[in-house]
């Protein structure tokens, strides 16, 4: 059973039958039959400067693909896909295409129904990777060797596209599996059937990549060695630090970080054996919280509050994310930060103070309430964790050029541990393979 929030009197496992969890727990979104993918493709207009394009953080040809599919060649449209995003089948069912390429889609705009991009995408990626093919070859040796740490999305990224480039990779990560995020941090409902883990064996069929898991930086080895014993690194190392609640009581038993639940989910065999309370309270308004909210509901949770201190508007979690909670049955209370957690040992209330904002300054009004809870998440973001010494800093991440460079000469990084893009998926993978791009350019003399 997994490490998960220590048991209260109102925290148990096993609130509902097997035969309920799993079709809570069933795929988000089913995939699409192949007839069903050739009607949704004939959708599409193929339009020139295409906007979906624009709006792809990894610049898919998405009209390209999508006529694929409509003319009967899905591994085509794959590889037109996976030529951009290694990750395209993952970033099919994680990627909030609701906010990016099918936001912006003509249909969207003209009849308020997008392409459903993403589940094409997932049509194409899951023929190509269900046939067992890899479409991609390693080019000639070149000899250089590059430490990529952190097989995250943008780990594997860079280390897919190195390899690709010929060069020999060795990717290492801190847990005992690779997937990172993937793997580790994306609600179950949303990757079923251990995709993520099936996805790393199928890009890893590229060759070249050594593979060396429970290898932490800074444990068990450091940033000095791997610059003596490589010819570049880059650091994909994620955001392991939870920030602190800083209210009273948040050390009381029954309050835990939401990653760890999500991780916690992601791994168990059994869905029956993860403790969940009947009164859970999430506080954030980001992606974590929802998939702590969400799957809270959906493990038996009779009451799931997620209670965040600004507007709804101002939520890191979209509002498809938000509409989806609310759908499940989860309470979401906007304006309201966290004061105190009160009980005796155990959480039993959580009081918050309802929160004004004006020009971006957010002040307490004075009015409290306080909200029952025998289970407390907290999912009010990360932090970076075990940086290297004399890696210039930006804010809380690592500052890093356009191509990923850091301040110190043969190191990049890339994904959420890096400045500049958004925290998802899809930036990540896009970050790893620009990286990737210039390290070959670099390694080849071409900087």
């Amino acid at each position: 059973m997994p490490d998960a929030t220590p048991l209260t009197p109102g925290i148990a496992p096993g609130r509902l039958s097997a035969d309920a969890l799993s079709d809570n727990f069933d795929d988000l979104h089913p995939a699409y039959a192949p007839h069903e993918a050739a009607v949704a493709a004939d959708r599409c207009y193929f339009c020139h400067d295409a906007p979906c394009v624009t709006a792809c953080p990894t610049d898919i040809d998405i009209p390209l693909f999508i006529r694929q599919i409509q003319t009967g060649t899905p591994e085509a449209a794959a590889k037109t896909i996976l030529s951009q995003n290694i990750l395209g089948g993952m970033c099919a069912r994680v990627c909030p295409t609701e906010t990016l390429c099918e936001e912006v889609c003509v249909r969207e705009a003209a009849e308020g129904k997008p392409v459903e991009i993403g589940r094409l995408q997932r049509f194409a990626t899951d023929t190509l990777m269900g046939a067992g093919k890899h479409p991609f070859t390693r080019a000639a040796d070149t000899g250089k060797r590059v430490a990529v740490v952190g097989a995250g999305p943008a780990g594997l990224s860079c280390a897919h596209r190195l390899a690709m480039h010929g060069h020999h990779v060795t990717l290492l990560d801190a847990r005992p599996k690779a997937g990172g995020l993937n793997e580790f941090g994306i609600a179950a409902y949303k990757s079923t059937d251990e995709f993520a883990a099936k996805e790393v064996d199928w890009l890893l069929q590229i060759g070249g990549i050594t593979v060396e898991t429970n290898k932490q930086l800074g444990r068990d080895v450091t940033l000095e060695a791997l610059q003596g014993d490589y010819d570049a690194v880059f650091l994909g190392i994620g955001l392991t630090g939870v920030n602190a609640l800083r209210a009273d009581g948040e050390d009381k038993e029954g309050v835990s970080d939401a990653v760890s639940f999500v991780a916690d989910l992601r791994q168990a065999g059994d869905l029956a054996q993860i403790p969940v309370g009947r009164n859970v309270v999430v506080i954030g308004g980001g992606m974590t919280a929802v998939d702590a909210a969400v799957q809270s509901k959906l493990l038996g949770a009779e009451n799931v509050t997620i209670v965040y201190r600004r507007g709804l508007d101002q939520m890191g979690a979209s509002k498809f994310e938000q509409d989806l909670a609310t759908s499940k049955g989860v309470r979401i209370i906007p304006n309201a930060q966290p004061m105190a957690v009160h009980g005796n040992g155990a959480v039993a209330e959580a009081e918050f103070e309802y929160t004004t904002s004006k020009d971006g300054t957010l002040t307490g009004s004075g009015e409290t309430f306080r909200i029952k809870a025998d289970q407390l998440f907290k999912a009010i973001g990360q932090t970076l964790n075990g940086a290297p010494d004399g890696l210039e800093l930006e804010g809380r991440k690592i500052a890093v050029s356009g191509t990923g460079a850091t301040s110190v000469a043969g190191v990049w990084a890339g994904g959420d541990c890096a400045s500049g893009g958004d925290d998802l998926t899809v930036t990540a993978v896009a970050e790893g393979r620009d990286a990737a791009e210039d390290i070959h350019s670099t390694l080849m003399g071409g900087n």
